[in-house]
């Protein structure tokens, strides 16, 4: 056995002379390089510094950080979103975590009387551009907000697809045009016009007739993208290496090439010029016609309805969406993220108020977006105005998205935001279906268990009364006191 312990020895040294070799070459650049100057004064050990500061990231989120204290969503939050995205409930015991004292809890208003189950009644659906040749017949108060093929995975893309068929809600294909993958679910599609035209541009990227005429086919309705709630005033680059023969074909762009989107609308100066492009999409489709924006203050909402009062009603977009500042599915930069845009709970109530006062409430329909992934906050929205909720990142928790905030580096652990084949492959298309179905509906439910609560039918009846906002710790407010109801001071005639 003599030469066993001398070819163990043997293989010992020769690894700690391989590992003292490697440790002498990141010694020698460390000390050597001039850009970090902890590497410089404590080499080796100074490398540690920058992996523990990258570790910290996922070690406060599974171990340090209390379970309502993360941004941008908490792991309470994520985790209510993968109990119910499963079927298992949102059940406890021993009472909630949730300090019903903090500023900004909301807290509805419970009934002394509630109806009885037999008194309940089925959530209306809501006709989404009542005067259009093809109208909208929505069905469902929460549906999927706009995420593009591309910036998500086709897997990602078929499984949000087949869940909202199964589940009776729409999908918004985001600005990067519609996929084969979004048609497999065979439910209803809102197609988002960005400011690149993807899918429905010519050679030139102009707006094209012909190609809206051939789209209008497979979808329900159009929705202008002014603005998200990601990065207000940015158009999004698409990097030459991810525009494969297949993205090439979807969105009309040269394959290979970087695709750079403006940050507006080339032809979209002023509100006219919105309406006339709402209307143009309108004759040319037949379908409702509506757009998205984030609100940065009250002036563009009234402007806009000053410019309908002048064309008439039969000039209003169909729906608006309003996308919180605190949106945020698409890379973006982290100053705009931060600092551009109001949040949806100010946005949200500024346009409702400005609808009402112009008496066009009942004209244009209002999805709200922006973090609305809880079914407390989708009711909240009901009763501030909205007349419909999306979402995106709930949907992309319910695909098991674990916020590893990695979506704009193509290294998605959980293959929903990347194209690495390996990763995408983990993701199972038919059973993160039946959980995008499964969330989807238990949102649904539970906004009318919410409405059952106060005393309501269904969740369509929720107003402002019903709710109440907290202003400092054992202080409350009803939301119809902080935001009456304004009268209507410019009705149309």
């Amino acid at each position: 056995m003599e030469w066993l312990d001398h070819w163990g020895w043997t293989v010992f040294i020769s690894l700690l002379g391989i590992l003292l070799l490697w440790l002498g070459i990141m010694y020698l650049q460390d000390i050597t390089q001039t850009k970090h100057t902890v590497r410089r004064n404590f080499p080796i050990v100074g490398r540690m510094r920058y992996r523990f500061e990258k570790l910290g990231e996922y070690f406060r989120q599974y171990f340090f950080s209390h379970d309502r204290e993360e941004m941008p969503f908490n792991r309470a939050t994520r985790a209510w979103v993968y109990r119910t995205a499963k079927g298992l409930g949102g059940l406890l015991g021993f009472g909630s975590t949730n300090d019903l004292r903090e500023t900004g809890s909301i807290i509805f208003v419970s009934a002394a009387y509630p109806l009885l189950e037999e008194e309940y009644t089925p959530t209306p659906s809501l006709t989404i551009g009542a005067q259009c040749d093809k109208p909208f017949e929505a069905q469902s108060l929460f549906n999927i907000s706009g995420m593009s093929y591309g910036a998500i995975s086709s897997a990602a893309v078929r499984a949000l697809s087949k869940g909202a068929g199964e589940s009776g809600i729409w999908m918004n294909t985001g600005e990067g045009g519609l996929s084969p993958y979004h048609l497999e679910g065979e439910c209803d599609i809102i197609f988002q016009i960005g400011t690149a035209k993807y899918g429905v541009r010519d050679a030139e990227g102009n707006l094209s007739d012909e190609r809206l005429r051939e789209v209008s086919k497979d979808v329900k309705a159009f929705e202008i993208k002014m603005s998200q709630g990601a990065k207000p005033g940015r158009g999004g680059v698409l990097p030459g290496n991810k525009v494969t023969k297949e993205i090439s074909k979807i969105r009309g762009i040269p394959v290979g090439k970087v695709s750079s989107s403006p940050n507006r609308h080339k032809e979209i100066k002023s509100p006219d010029d919105l309406l006339n492009m709402i209307n143009h999409i309108r004759e040319v489709t037949g379908r409702p016609v509506g757009y998205k924006a984030v609100i940065g203050s009250e002036q563009p909402v009234r402007d806009i309805c000053e410019a309908i009062h002048r064309r008439g009603r039969d000039f209003a977009p169909d729906f608006i969406t309003v996308d919180g500042g605190d949106g945020g599915t698409g890379a973006a930069p982290q100053l705009l993220a931060d600092h551009v845009g109001l949040p949806i709970n100010e946005s949200l109530p500024i346009l409702v108020d400005t609808l009402i006062e112009y008496d066009l409430k009942d004209r244009v329909k209002v999805i709200a977006s922006g973090k609305l992934v809880h079914s407390a906050k989708v009711a909240w929205a009901l009763c501030m105005g909205a007349d419909f909720i999306t979402s995106a990142r709930g949907f992309m928790f319910s695909l098991g998205c674990i916020q590893s905030m990695q979506c704009h580096q193509d290294t998605c652990p959980t293959g929903i935001t990347t194209h690495n084949r390996k990763r995408v492959r983990g993701l199972v298309v038919a059973d993160k279906a039946k959980r995008v179905s499964q969330y989807a509906h238990w949102v649904n439910h539970e906004v009318n268990v919410l409405a059952h609560s106060c005393g309501l039918p269904n969740a369509r009846e929720f107003r402002r009364e019903h709710v109440r906002l907290v202003l400092t710790p054992g202080t409350s407010m009803p939301l119809d006191v902080m935001h009456p109801y304004p009268d209507v001071k410019f009705p149309l005639v």
